[in-house]
C-alpha cells in the first residue's frame, strides 16, 4: 500500500484546520487543506493580483522563511507528506520542510511555539507546479504540523498521510461507531475503486455528493465487489448502517456484512454473518439493529452484489474489555 492510500489526516473536511501563518498576502492558509485537487482560471484578478487557489505569501525583503501550522483533524501516525505546488509556476518556493509535534488538548499558535518539534521532511528541493510526494519514517502520533517554505511564495496543498490513532479517554466506556476512521478504523482490502476510495466510506459527516462515498466499476462477471475494515479495536456491533445517499442509479441491489475475530488474515471460511444479504434502496440511510447476543469483532467485511456505491458505513456498538486495553496501549506506546 502507497501511504497516499491512508488518510489525510490534515484535510478540512476531516476537522484539520490551518491555525496559524506568518504571512498570507496574496492567499489564503486555508487552501493548503480543501478538499480536492487546487482549481485555476488564467486572467482572474483580484485587489492583490492573480486569484490562486492555495496558500501565496508576498515577496521577502528580509532574511527568514514563511510558515503555517495546521492542526490534523485526527491525530495518528504520519506515512507521508505531500506537497502540491499546482499552478504556481513563477512564484513557487524552491524549498520546503516539515516538523511535527504532539500536543495535548487545544493549544494556541502561541503556545505551540513552545512544543517539541520534529523534522518529518527536512528542507527538500521544489518544482513549480507539481506533487512532491515525502516519505515519513517517525513511529509517533502527532496532532500538528508545520509547513516551512524558503524563503516565500505560493503551496497549493498540503496532504498528511498516515494511520488515525485515537484518544482512549474518548472511546472507553462508550458507544461508538467500531469503523469509524476517527476512532482509528483502517480498510485492508477492496476488489474496486474504480471510480473512489473505499476509506471515504469511513469519513466523518454525511457524503454530500457521490464522490464522497466508494464506488466500483460496473462488474460483467458473476462476483461481486466487497471491502474489508480493521475496526476500531475488538468490539460488538449492535447497530448497522449502510448509507447510499446521492448514489441514485448506482447503489448495490443488496449488502451484507460479515465479521472476524481474529489478529491474522482471515481464509473465506472464518468470515461469520453479522447482517445477512439485504435489499437496498438507492440514495436512502439504511439502519439494522442487530438482536440477540453479537459476537465481537476485530474485523468486518462489507459485501455489495453485485457492484455499485456506498456513501457511508457506520458499525455502531462497544469495545471489549480487551479492545480497549489495546487502544490505550497503543496511544501510550506512540507518544
Amino acid at each position: 500500500m502507497r501511504f497516499t492510500d491512508l488518510p489525510d489526516l490534515a484535510l478540512r473536511s476531516y476537522g484539520g484546520s490551518v491555525i496559524a501563518a506568518n504571512d498570507e498576502s496574496f492567499a489564503e492558509k486555508e487552501s493548503l487543506i480543501k478538499p480536492g485537487p487546487s482549481r485555476f482560471q488564467p486572467h482572474t484578478f483580484g485587489n492583490k493580483g492573480q486569484v490562486y487557489d492555495g496558500w501565496e505569501t508576498r515577496r521577502r525583503r528580509e532574511p527568514g522563511h514563511d510558515w503555517a501550522i495546521v492542526r490534523l483533524g485526527m491525530p495518528g501516525v504520519i506515512r507521508g507528506v505531500v506537497i502540491d505546488t499546482a499552478w504556481f509556476k513563477g512564484n513557487y518556493p524552491p524549498y520546503a520542510s516539515v516538523e511535527a509535534c504532539r500536543a495535548d488538548g487545544y493549544p494556541s499558535a502561541a503556545e505551540l511555539a513552545g512544543a517539541e518539534w520534529t523534522e518529518i521532511v527536512p528542507k527538500s528541493p521544489l518544482k513549480g507546479d507539481s506533487e512532491h510526494e515525502f516519505d515519513v519514517a517517525a513511529e509517533r502520533c502527532f496532532t500538528h504540523v508545520r509547513l516551512n517554505m524558503f524563503p516565500d511564495g505560493g503551496i497549493a496543498r498540503l496532504r498528511v498521510h498516515g494511520e488515525v490513532v485515537p484518544d482512549p479517554g474518548l472511546l472507553t466506556g462508550l458507544p461508538l461507531d467500531l469503523a469509524a476512521l476517527e476512532n482509528g478504523a483502517r480498510v485492508t482490502g477492496c476488489s474496486d475503486m474504480f471510480y473512489s476510495a473505499p476509506s471515504n466510506m469511513l469519513a466523518p459527516g454525511l457524503a454530500r455528493h457521490q464522490a464522497e462515498g466508494w464506488e466500483t466499476g460496473r462488474r460483467r462477471d458473476e462476483g461481486n465487489d466487497w471491502v474489508t475494515v480493521r475496526l476500531a479495536g475488538r468490539g460488538v456491533v449492535h447497530v448497522v448502517e449502510l448509507d447510499t445517499a446521492n448514489l441514485l442509479f448506482n447503489a448495490p441491489g443488496w449488502a451484507s456484512v460479515s465479521g472476524f475475530d481474529g489478529e491474522g488474515e482471515p481464509g473465506d471460511g472464518d468470515w461469520f454473518e453479522v447482517l445477512p444479504r439485504t435489499r437496498l434502496q438507492p440514495d436512502t440511510r439504511h439502519r439494522f439493529r442487530l438482536d440477540g447476543d453479537s459476537r465481537p469483532v476485530r474485523q468486518a467485511r462489507l459485501d455489495v452484489y453485485p457492484d455499485g456505491g456506498m456513501a457511508r458505513l457506520r458499525l455502531y456498538g462497544s469495545l471489549t474489555p480487551d479492545g480497549e486495553a489495546a487502544v490505550a496501549e497503543r496511544w501510550n506506546r506512540l507518544r
